[in-house]
């Protein structure tokens, strides 16, 4: 195929990238720990460690977990949001050889133990904040293996005394867990300073990650990320920043403000592992929904690169505090996750005079597949062009590619895109075409410059401020609630997180409410699944065999 694209390119970015320099994400890392040993790493809570400090704390951890006699490929969990102690952790993981499993700390008790027991995790890191979540499954799982860390622990000895009495007993952000045979995240680290890393033999078609998203099926899926995949998108996002952060004075170590949360796709490789690859610092922010304490972290550094997704943008531009902030330094304001409305763009452009460069990407494509050009301030309505190395089609329900200017699914195919989906083959062959694109499910439409526009969603996925959200699972749970008959989940704009879910339900119990309802949804699902509207119908729309018609309950009434 013609890949029209390249010739509309920025300046100084190349069609291919070599993602054979590095043999896996162990040996990006560790060439970073070697070449930027003084520099600053990570920040959080104004607490920094070196890359240094981070090569010496990993060994350690790493150590430890094999110790603990767990093979090579092992899946690892980590449950933390962004605290120092995450790239630690992840770091650690992947030198050992065994596999990451990002789990995402806000999960019900229901969605964990899928997770666990999906994935085979044998050990898990966890933040004592989310520890009674475990407690309430993990005898029926195979984890084996618990580190307990807590919010201060490395942030110094009285500093850290201090945010855990805090944490703990004024903010009450702890709730009374019991895991007898956890280990301290810092009883981990004594022990490991007494034992030796072995070296892994991990190499690029060994699994780093497997990243959880949602199924059709409403069964939460593992994305299978190889060593070779992620370190492909590393490497491919690196070339497709450089326009911009060449611009201007020169940046010696560039800092990145780290907001979206770790364990998302989108974060991990653009903050955390891209960060590390190019020498940067990225300031950790735990909390980002804190709008006006997230303001006061921003006062404090000049920084470069700020990835998030067009809901931060918008809270931030509406609040008055911003033009306290110093932009002057920033270079690249990523946008992905979900789409960027162009008021938002046009806002943070006149606030900043920093662009959003909007992206697309999927967990399954580590994630980044396509990007806008990082060398303009112009706002383009699409999810740009397909990266270095990346070839984007669009075809039709035969399979067969469509004229430009037609509309078809996003097909992806690249060095980025995922092995499989974890123990489903089935589910693999749904989305993974014999000539090795990736369908995407989302519906665009690409012109004569290789630019895409999404246009529709062939599946029904929810989109909630970055976050997937399938119909199948939120109606699963809700089906179960007494008094409810039938049950159909849509997404509905919303002007603060782009989507949110509304239910339509079929009472068997005329006395049902809405209060009800979602009440019964926040002891079962996570923020972000949970039902905003719920409107009561006396019957929903069906095919003639049965099958509920989402679009038509879309159509019938945008939001309530």
């Amino acid at each position: 195929m013609e890949r029209i694209w390249l010739k509309h390119y920025p300046a100084g970015v190349p069609a291919e990238i070599d993602a054979s320099q590095f043999r896996s994400l162990a040996a990006l890392l560790e060439a970073s720990f070697r070449t930027y040993a003084d520099r600053k790493a990570f920040i959080c809570m104004d607490k920094a460690i070196t890359y240094g400090e981070l090569d010496q704390l990993s060994t350690h951890f790493a150590a430890w977990l094999q110790s603990r006699g767990l093979r090579p490929g092992a899946r690892v969990a980590i449950m933390m949001p962004n605290v120092l102690q995450y790239p630690v952790v992840l770091a650690a993981v992947l030198r050992a050889g065994f596999v990451v499993v990002n789990v995402n700390p806000l999960y019900t008790p229901r969605e964990l133990e899928h997770q666990l027991k999906d994935s085979g995790a044998e050990a898990i890191v966890i933040l004592e904040n989310f520890a009674s979540t475990l407690q309430q499954v993990l005898a029926k799982t195979p984890v084996k293996h618990v580190v307990v860390a807590s919010m201060g622990d490395m942030l110094g000895g009285l500093k850290g005394a201090i945010v855990n009495f805090v944490v703990r007993n004024v903010k009450k952000m702890v709730p009374a867990w019991e895991l007898p045979t956890c280990v301290r995240f810092n009883s981990v680290l004594a022990e490991g300073r007494k034992l030796t890393l072995q070296p892994a033999t991990t190499g690029p078609d060994d699994i780093a990650f497997l990243q959880y998203t949602g199924g059709t099926t409403g069964i939460s899926k593992g994305a299978v990320l190889l060593h070779r995949n992620v370190v492909a998108n590393v490497l491919q996002s690196e070339a497709w920043m450089q326009p911009a952060l060449n611009k201007g004075a020169h940046i010696d170590q560039p800092i990145t403000i780290t907001a979206l949360p770790l364990y998302h796709i989108f974060a991990l490789t653009v903050c955390c592992l891209l960060g590390m690859r190019s020498g940067g610092t990225s300031v950790l922010i735990p909390n980002p929904r804190d709008i006006p304490g997230f303001i006061k972290e921003l006062q404090k550094y000049k920084f470069n690169m700020f990835p998030a997704v067009n809901t931060l943008y918008n809270a931030l531009i509406n609040n008055p505090e911003i033009s306290k902030v110093d932009f002057s330094g920033l270079r690249v304001a990523n946008g992905g996750g979900m789409a960027v409305q162009e008021a938002v763009a046009k806002q943070w452009l006149a606030k900043t005079g920093c662009p959003i460069i909007e992206g697309y990407g999927l967990s399954e494509t580590s994630p980044s597949a396509t990007c806008n050009p990082t060398d303009t301030d112009a706002f383009s309505g699409t999810i740009g062009m397909p990266l270095p190395s990346t070839e984007v089609v669009i075809r039709d329900d035969d399979g067969k590619d469509v004229p430009l200017g037609q509309p078809g699914e996003i097909c992806i195919r690249g060095p980025q895109v995922m092995a499989g989906y974890w123990n489903r083959p089935d589910e693999t062959a749904k989305v993974m075409t014999p000539d090795g694109f990736f369908k995407t499910g989302d519906i665009g439409v690409m012109d004569e410059r290789g630019y895409t526009k999404i246009v529709d969603r062939k599946k029904d996925m929810i989109l909630v401020s970055g976050f997937n959200v399938y119909p199948n699972e939120v109606e699963g749970v809700v089906a179960e609630c007494p008094g409810v008959l039938e049950v159909a989940a849509v997404g509905v704009p919303d002007t603060h997180s782009g989507e949110v879910v509304k239910l339509f339900v079929v009472k068997k119990d005329p006395g049902l409410t809405e209060a009800d309802v979602i009440e019964f949804c926040k002891e079962r699902l996570t923020g972000y699944k949970r039902p905003k509207y719920v409107e009561f119908r006396t019957e929903l729309p069906k095919t003639n065999v049965g099958k509920i018609l989402r679009r038509e309950l879309r159509d019938s009434r945008k939001a309530a």
